[in-house]
């Protein structure tokens, strides 16, 4: 039997022909809290990006608490997308991502959000031309599934345990994230040993202190939480102070590991924390690194240091927890596992079919692009420019006080 090689587009299929963004607004299943407030909803920006050859691919950012989390909000990487990275892009060829990227540097500086969204959708619109998964543009997977966390975030102590219960007997979840730093340290130590003693011997436990602490206050409190049995320490101090990331990386990795997050953003971050010998694990986030291919560079950069990676969210659908899935797929063994629930997190999603989940590990999906469908008439549902729908403004002091 003869076989005939499959016929490519040509060049001029390959060109970016449409880009279109649009605001969506979710309600979570609970209030999130976090160390500078709490969210009840998410605001994603989905984009839609359009070959010649009609070819659609999507993209997505996501914020925490609008520009609560960093200097982007919804507003803003709409405004970038349809105002700068858009025209910059009409009309290129879209083959070419890293050239796409400088393009869409040379148009807007920063907005890494902003650029993640429109490049997410360039990779997964010439996947699905190709019609081959998104890893197989990536570098080829390493893995098919990846464990995957769940956080408490509920601040209340009896809420949490009965969550974690209920994910370790659906056989979900069985390594836990507890988000601190919005009370006094004893109180939040007092709470992460409460539940550490309910689930003693069943999960792994972390906890995320966003930032909150300084130097002296996580020297004083990480020790007892790592007594109660935290192996994983998220961004205990500020962003810029590296200094006090490399003192506590040293004096407690021999107990837990120190995990960078907002200071890690750029390729540049990561070699400067891994020449500080700042951190033993980097959580990587599409969205702070500006796309799927600087998530693959500040990867490299922890291989080549030694330091492990984790998968974070920035509790995103369907679409950029796929998306984030297969790039983590490429990456090597030394992980921490992956974060991937915020489809799980909202009320409803704008995909046919979320990720399966079986046996504590997020399935890789296998289809082209992404490996998701993405459903029009769910991101109708949800669009914030629906006729009589208007831009709204989320206080987290307000809802951290009455969540």
């Amino acid at each position: 039997m003869q076989h005939h090689p499959r016929l490519l587009p040509t060049p001029g299929h390959w060109l970016i022909e449409r880009i279109e963004a649009r605001i969506l607004d979710i309600p979570t299943i609970r209030p999130h809290k976090l160390a500078f407030g709490a969210i009840s909803r998410q605001s994603p920006v989905i984009v839609q990006l359009w070959l010649a050859d009609g070819a659609c691919g999507f993209g997505e950012a996501a914020t925490i608490g609008g520009p609560s989390w960093n200097e982007e909000s919804p507003e803003s990487i709409l405004h970038a997308i349809e105002g700068h990275l858009a025209p910059a892009l009409l009309g290129q060829p879209g083959g070419q991502f890293s050239a796409a990227l400088a393009r869409m540097d040379l148009a807007c500086r920063g907005n890494a959000f902003a650029k993640s969204a429109v490049e997410m959708a360039l990779i997964d619109a010439v996947a699905r031309t190709l019609g081959v998964p998104a890893w197989q543009l990536l570098g080829g997977r390493c893995h098919t599934s990846l464990p995957l966390a769940w956080t408490l975030a509920s601040g209340d102590v009896a809420r949490d345990i009965e969550e974690a219960q209920l994910r370790l007997q659906q056989r979900r979840h069985r390594i836990f994230k507890l988000k601190i730093g919005a009370r006094e340290p004893a109180q939040d130590v007092a709470h992460v040993a409460q539940i550490a003693r309910a689930l003693d011997g069943q999960a792994t436990l972390t906890v995320d202190v966003n930032q909150a602490w300084d130097g002296a206050t996580a020297r004083r409190w990480l020790p007892p939480l790592i007594d109660a049995g935290v192996t994983l320490i998220e961004q205990p101090v500020a962003k810029w102070n590296v200094e006090a990331l490399t003192t506590l990386a040293a004096t407690l990795g021999d107990r837990a590991a120190i995990m960078a997050d907002e200071t890690v953003c750029t390729p540049q971050d990561a070699m400067r924390l891994a020449k500080a010998q700042a951190a033993q694990v980097f959580s990587l986030k599409v969205a702070k690194h500006g796309g799927l291919l600087r998530t693959l560079q500040v990867a490299a950069v922890a291989e080549a240091a030694d330091i492990g990676w984790y998968g974070g969210t920035m509790l995103e659908t369907s679409i950029g927890s796929a998306a984030a899935a297969h790039a983590f797929s490429t990456l090597g063994p030394q992980h921490h596992g992956c974060e991937l629930f915020g489809p799980q997190l909202l009320v409803d999603d704008v995909v046919t079919a979320r990720m399966e989940i079986r046996d504590f590990e997020l399935q890789l999906p296998d289809g082209p692009g992404y490996g998701v469908e993405v459903d029009l008439a769910q991101l109708s549902r949800f669009d914030r420019a629906r006729a009589g729908l208007n831009a709204t403004h989320v206080d987290l002091g307000r809802l951290a006080a009455t969540a």
